[in-house]
C-alpha cells in the first residue's frame, strides 16, 4: 500500500508557482543570446544527450543547485556570482518551479523559470543543440 504524504508533488509544484516569477517559452526564447541572462538547465545530463538543450545554457544538475549558488559551499559555481537574471528549466516546469522556489527562499535573486520547460520551448520552435556522439564509442 502507498505511503500518504502530508502534500504530494502536484501541491508542491502549484505552492511554488504562486511564489515564483515564471516565463513563458516564447518570451525565453527572445531572451536567447542576451548577455545579462543566463539559462540554467537543471535536467538530468541524459536528458540533455537524449532531447538536445538551449544553445548557451549552463548545464547544473537539480541536486547541486542549492550547493552550487551557495558562496559558503564548497561546490560554489563563479558563474552564479554574475549580476545577471537567471532563467532555471527541466524538461516540463516541475523541478525546476521547486527548485526556483527553494533558491529564492535561501536569499538567491533576479530567477525565474520557463513555465512548461524544455517541451514548450521546443513546441515554441526554440533552437536545440544536440549533443555530438563519440564515435570512437558508439555501438557498431
Amino acid at each position: 500500500m502507498p505511503r500518504t504524504l502530508r502534500i504530494n508533488v502536484s501541491q508542491m509544484v502549484a505552492d511554488a508557482r504562486g511564489r515564483i516569477e515564471e516565463i513563458e517559452a516564447a518570451d525565453a526564447i527572445a531572451l536567447l543570446g542576451d548577455p545579462q541572462v543566463v539559462i540554467v538547465d537543471i535536467r538530468d545530463v541524459r536528458e540533455r544527450q537524449r532531447g538536445g538543450f538551449i544553445p548557451g545554457s549552463f548545464h547544473c544538475p537539480r541536486g547541486m543547485a542549492e550547493f552550487w549558488v551557495d558562496p559558503q559551499s564548497p561546490y560554489y559555481k563563479d558563474i552564479f556570482g554574475r549580476d545577471a537574471k537567471f532563467i532555471f528549466h527541466c524538461a516540463s516546469g516541475w523541478r525546476s518551479a521547486i527548485t526556483v522556489d527553494t533558491l529564492q527562499r535561501m536569499g538567491f535573486d533576479n530567477i525565474a523559470h520557463i513555465r512548461d520547460g524544455f517541451t514548450s520551448w521546443q513546441a515554441a520552435g526554440g533552437p536545440v543543440e544536440r549533443v555530438e556522439q563519440d564515435r570512437s564509442t558508439a555501438a557498431s
